[in-house]
């Protein structure tokens, strides 16, 4: 969109043209975003002699991942959202502030990660569930990865910051090129150099490094309506703004924050009852239920300026309508999850190993694991609506019912009763259809109140205001 101009189409335009031009670019981003970490797996999983030990030490760093991931949705996803309402409340000051202040959290937090991280790698890595043979794999990975964790924590967050202030084009065009760029990358320093799993970790944080700097470079064109400050002055943290910030944030951090404790319990389960293999086939079934899961995310970054805007422009009807046909478009994308993973589980497990135990493993834990996945996605963006009204309490309870009070659970007690590994595989599906008779419930409750409200009207009636 031109530099000077104002988003007004998320309020005029009609919701299925606004749908296809924000959360198809969110769509390819975040298919791009997941093929990215897919593409590392592949690699890994391929190298000579070790590839089977290597990706289940990729494994390892999984909760570890979630973590960082943790807090850059933490500061970022608050921001992004926060930004989509003030421009559709068409307050360009504010809106600019905040997003000096999402630099400067970002930084922060970083950089704390960063130093937890390479302080005390081995024990934390001991504690997720790394062997004397894994553990090597998992360090040399994630060692690096630590090291550029700044640059992912602003990449991400500012990569949601250009697609929520009406730019979707760009971030998706951002993420191709970290993706493609990554796949170029990765065979050189893994096999042309030599480096192994290290050379994937690498590969990574530079293509990132080289988005990041673009980014930048965008925002601080002083011609576009959201541009960065040029005094430092200004990248001091306003508590205020982020206390706002961080409490939107607050749901997304804690449900990110939930899955590092539930992958730790699924590593250290899995390592008990069926070895190091068997951590290796989370990792593979991991990254192609991600990859519908990253589709789904991709709608969902498409509804919230949709859903962000309207709300702060009190067009309620508007709101949803968005969600409605949102919810639609990703229960069919995890229904197409769920036929890949019952029906065709070793042809695609075979993309990422040729060990046949490995193979064996990943493909019955992928058919076992996603038996009820079409109920996934409405459940996403049902959640992510709550997000994106800034209902915090109700995203927080909704992000963290499946993980914390049913899989946790689950992954605890059924390996145990059933003597097996499988009790891991069997914690999702029943875990997932709990949590999604919860969301229906509530998101119900939600369209009830939405209908009550003419376009115009203080929404006080839904007992949360953003």
């Amino acid at each position: 969109m031109a530099s000077g101009a104002v988003p007004t189409e998320l309020g005029t335009k009609p919701i299925n043209a606004l749908i296809r031009q924000y959360a198809v670019p969110g769509i390819i981003a975040m298919t791009a975003s997941s093929l990215y970490n897919m593409v590392d797996s592949i690699y890994i999983g391929h190298i000579p002699d070790v590839g089977s030990l290597s990706i289940a030490g990729l494994a390892i760093t999984f909760p570890l991942m979630n973590i960082s991931t943790a807090l850059g949705t933490l500061v970022g996803v608050g921001a992004s959202t926060m930004i989509s309402v003030l421009l559709g409340q068409k307050n360009y000051k504010v809106a600019g502030k905040v997003l000096s202040n999402e630099i400067t959290l970002n930084i922060i937090t970083g950089l704390l990660f960063t130093f937890v991280c390479l302080v005390w790698m081995d024990p934390i890595l001991r504690f997720f569930g790394a062997s004397d043979a894994t553990l090597p794999f998992a360090r040399d990975y994630m060692a690096i990865i630590a090291l550029g964790n700044v640059v992912t924590h602003l990449y991400f967050g500012l990569n949601s910051v250009v697609r929520s202030s009406g730019n979707p084009k760009l971030a998706m065009g951002l993420t191709l090129f970290t993706v493609i760029s990554n796949a170029i990358l990765d065979p050189i320093f893994i096999f042309v150099l030599g480096m192994g799993i290290r050379g994937a970790a690498i590969a990574t944080v530079l293509c990132q490094l080289m988005s990041l700097s673009y980014t930048l470079w965008y925002f601080l064109n002083p011609e576009r309506f959201l541009h960065l400050p040029r005094s430092i002055h200004m990248f001091r943290v306003d508590w205020r703004i982020a206390k706002d910030s961080l409490s939107i944030g607050l749901g997304p951090f804690l449900m990110n924050l939930a899955s590092c404790i539930v992958v730790l319990f699924i590593n250290q389960q899995l390592v008990k009852w069926g070895g190091d293999l068997a951590i290796g086939a989370y990792g593979i079934v991991n990254r192609i239920t991600f990859l519908f899961v990253m589709i789904v995310f991709g709608f969902n970054q498409g509804m919230q300026p949709i859903a962000g805007y309207n709300y702060g422009a009190r067009q309620y009807g508007r709101v949803r309508e968005v969600y409605l046909k949102t919810a639609m478009w990703a229960t069919l994308v995890t229904f197409l999850g769920f036929v890949a993973s019952v029906f065709f589980p070793v042809p695609v497990v075979k993309i990422f190993t040729n060990d046949p135990i490995l193979i064996e493993k990943a493909s019955r834990g992928l058919r076992m694991m996603n038996i009820v996945f079409p109920i996934v996605g409405f459940q996403m963006v049902t959640t992510n609506l709550f997000q994106c009204l800034g209902m915090v309490r109700k995203s927080i309870f909704l992000s963290l019912s499946r993980q914390l009070l049913f899989l946790l659970p689950c992954i605890y007690l059924l390996p145990a009763l059933l003597e097996s590994e499988v009790g891991v595989w069997y914690s999702f599906p029943i875990s997932d259809t709990i949590a999604a008779v919860i969301t229906a419930i509530l998101g119900w409750q939600l369209l009830v109140k939405l209908g009550k409200l003419k376009d115009g009207e203080d929404p006080s009636i839904l007992g949360s205001q953003i």
